[in-house]
Order: C-alpha cells, then sequence, then structure tokens
C-alpha cells in the first residue's frame, strides 16, 4: 500500500459486551489516512461503544488489529496520545473562560510552550474575542468550538466526534463540517457519529451499523445504491391523507407526510420497484402527480 493510502485505522472482529447484550459484534474497518467517515445508525446500535474502543477508552472482548500504527488492544495508551476524541455531551468546566479550559487542557497533555498553542487554538476556531467568556453561558455551536479546539491542542493523527453537532443551529453546524474538511486536507482522519444525512453526504465515505453489526458501507452513492430503495413524492391537495393508505400496501418502507411551499407531499419510499398493487390509485385519488425528488 503507498504512503497516500496507509491505514489510520484496521482492525478486524471488534466485539463487545454488555451481561448479556452484544453492543459490537465482528466489526471490520479500515478507514485510510487522511479521510473522514461517518458512523451512521439508530441508538444503541454500538456506534459509540466501538469509538470508545477504537481510541482506548473501552477495552474490546475481540479483535485485532492496529490504530495509528499501534496494535489497539496492547498499545490503547500510545494511541490516545495520537487521537483527539469529542463526547456526545459538553465535557468541559463551565466555571471557567474559554482560555482557561484550554490553558488547563494544555496542562493535562504536558504540552510545551502552552501560550503559544493555546493562542494558535483561539485565532484558528475564531475562540480570540470570547477567550474571556465562561464556558458555562456560550452557545451550542460556541461549546462545539471550544470542544474542538480543545482536541486538537495536542495536534493528533485521529480524531474521533461523537454526534458533535446534536442540538447545533445550521450555520453552526456548516461551519463546524468547513473546519473538520481543512484538518482533513492537512492529512488528519476523521471518523464521526452523525443522525444528520446531509452530514453523512460531507463524509468520504459511510458505515451503516445497526445492533452491533456493519449492514452497509461505502461512499453515500454506493449506500444507496445498495440500499435498494425508491422514493417517490406524491403532491396535491390531499396527499397527506394518504399517508394510512399507503403506510398499508405491501412493499413499503416508510411514507412521510409533509408540506413544501404550501403544497401538501407524501413521500413514499418503496423497498425495490416501486410497482405496489394500490399505489397508483392512491396517487391519483390525491389530485397530484407522482414525481421522484
Amino acid at each position: 500500500m503507498t504512503a497516500a493510502h496507509t491505514l489510520a485505522i484496521d482492525v478486524r472482529g471488534l466485539a463487545k459486551r454488555f451481561g448479556d447484550k452484544r453492543a459490537v459484534d465482528g466489526i471490520d474497518i479500515a478507514v485510510p489516512q487522511g479521510e473522514v467517515w461517518g458512523f451512521l445508525g439508530p441508538n444503541g446500535s454500538g456506534k459509540t461503544t466501538t469509538i470508545r474502543m477504537l481510541c482506548g477508552l473501552l477495552k474490546p472482548d475481540a479483535g485485532e488489529g492496529t490504530c495509528l500504527g499501534h496494535d489497539f488492544r496492547r498499545e490503547s495508551e500510545a494511541i490516545k496520545r495520537k487521537t483527539g476524541y469529542m463526547t456526545q455531551h459538553f465535557s468541559f468546566w463551565t466555571d471557567l473562560s474559554i482560555r482557561e479550559n484550554l490553558e488547563f487542557t494544555a496542562r493535562i497533555y504536558r504540552l510545551p510552550d502552552r501560550r503559544r498553542t493555546v493562542n494558535e487554538a483561539l485565532a484558528r476556531l475564531g475562540l480570540g474575542e470570547r477567550q474571556h467568556q465562561l464556558a458555562g453561558g456560550l452557545s451550542g455551536g460556541w461549546k462545539q468550538r471550544l470542544a474542538l479546539a480543545a482536541c486538537m491542542l495536542h495536534r493528533p493523527d485521529l480524531l474521533l466526534l461523537d454526534e458533535p453537532t446534536a442540538g447545533v443551529d445550521p450555520k453552526a453546524r456548516r461551519d463546524f463540517w468547513d473546519q473538520i474538511h481543512a484538518l482533513s486536507d492537512e492529512g488528519l482522519t476523521v471518523l464521526v457519529s452523525t443522525h444528520y444525512m446531509d452530514e453523512a453526504e460531507r463524509c468520504d465515505r459511510i458505515v451503516y451499523i445497526n445492533v452491533g453489526r456493519i449492514v452497509a458501507r461505502g461512499t453515500v452513492a454506493d449506500v444507496i445504491t445498495q440500499s435498494g430503495l425508491v422514493t417517490f413524492v406524491i403532491e396535491g391537495a390531499n396527499a397527506r391523507e394518504l399517508a394510512p393508505h399507503l403506510r398499508g400496501l405491501g412493499g413499503v418502507e416508510s411514507v412521510a407526510p409533509a408540506s413544501f411551499a404550501g403544497v401538501a407531499l407524501a413521500a413514499a419510499t418503496f423497498a425495490g420497484c416501486p410497482c405496489v398493487p394500490g399505489a397508483e390509485s392512491c396517487a391519483r385519488s390525491a389530485r397530484g402527480k407522482t414525481t421522484p425528488p
């Protein structure tokens, strides 16, 4: 494998149990250096457990492989020193200012020239004008910037982000992702778990996990093709009234009634070709039309 395609993560058979619950069940993952990978899946699917095992915070029950060139089971301390981990919930000190939080984190990492390092982090994340504001008074987007700045203080090679934009406004989310791609362009490898499909589309590849197993992986286009699902949108004055009827048809995976620009809509997702008996008559009753989105 060439240097440009060196694997930052290469693990096989990753597994973890909590009592009788199998949280992660035989996951294989190989992430090239410098790529952004998205982890998707419902709550409790195993995303966070997988991330915590990869960065050495949780001991796996089974599996083998490497993370950043280190055996991920035997050299977890070395992996931690090269990894930045941003948790689901804000975990910094609310009674300290932005600068004080970063300076304290820099001391924990025993970084040399801490003042310069903190000043650079403040400038890069646009935190300079707010550096003396208490962390507890920050909005969700600014807390997110502080957390990312702290995760990057020690210049890690791998960044693990566990639902980092939950509850953050759209503009802050876009700004955050611009930062992530800038870091990726510099060679940083990023794994991010998310429930937002627009964020998944900004990843180089995505992995969908359910009940502790990978059920789909690849680019967004690859995963859509693998799913075999087709979505149609029904427009018309009575379109939303069709939702109960569409849900009762065979082959219909999901139905989402909605409105857009004052037009009633019903989006129905079919498994395979939407040649479902009754669907055509339902569409006609809306006095509208079916159009692929």
